[in-house]
């Protein structure tokens, strides 16, 4: 069966904006993955749900905790900063276990997460850019719409220095998530839409915008 690139057909937030190259049976599994992470929104254990998601989100799993986050707080606006808190230390730790498995485990593990993303072909082009741009290329990919696992997984591969990785990871996590929290927390469902369909292509223009004038003004100095 002839693979083919999953594109947001559950969700623009499905898929995390990657170029996921699978087969029509990969395609079918996560859209049922995507539902099932939907349902366990309802969940009186949903903030564990919630911390589980974000951490397996950052190394492997395709689903992103926005999923979660976006049904969580309109049914209890009060918890948006909790909500939000807990999903960003879960994400950066994910994202810690995603740095192991390419530091320790990229051949055996790691290659074939990237492979499923459809990255393989440019990954050794992110590992070039880490001598430069490591701590920008994390906070990319952590508010962006970029498969942020492709990236903690080429972090470690790179050997980024462990401090700049995390560092990135929770800057970029944070705003990500505290900015989704607080848009349904201050307008709530009105605004639900946006945040679905656009939010993410906002940060992606905002990383743009802070990297590019960082590389700015590094050349011009």
């Amino acid at each position: 069966m002839r693979a083919k690139a999953c594109r947001g057909a559950a969700s623009p937030f499905l898929y995390n904006g990657g170029n996921c190259y699978c087969t029509d049976r990969d395609r079918i599994l996560i859209r049922r993955l995507y539902d099932w992470t939907m349902g366990l929104a309802a969940r009186k254990n949903a903030l564990g749900v919630l911390a589980i998601v974000s951490f397996a989100e950052s190394s492997v799993f395709p689903i992103p905790p926005d999923v979660l986050i976006i049904p969580m707080v309109l049914a209890k606006r009060a918890r948006a900063w909790l909500i939000a808190g807990v999903c960003t230390i879960s994400s950066v730790l994910g994202g810690i276990a995603g740095y192991a498995i390419g530091f320790y485990l990229f051949d055996t593990f790691g290659s074939a997460i990237v492979e499923f993303y459809g990255y393989g072909h440019a990954f050794e082009t992110f590992r070039g850019w880490y001598g430069d741009w490591g701590l920008w290329i994390v906070f990319a990919a952590g508010i962006t719409p970029l498969p942020y696992k492709v990236f903690t997984i080429a972090s470690g591969v790179a050997a980024l220095d462990p401090m700049i990785f995390i560092l990135g990871s929770v800057a970029s996590r944070g705003l990500r998530f505290y900015a989704v929290a607080g848009l349904l927390y201050w307008i709530g469902e009105p605004i639900r839409i946006f945040v679905e369909r656009h939010l993410q292509w906002v940060a992606a223009a905002f990383a743009v915008i802070l990297v590019g004038g960082f590389a700015v003004i590094r050349f011009a100095a």
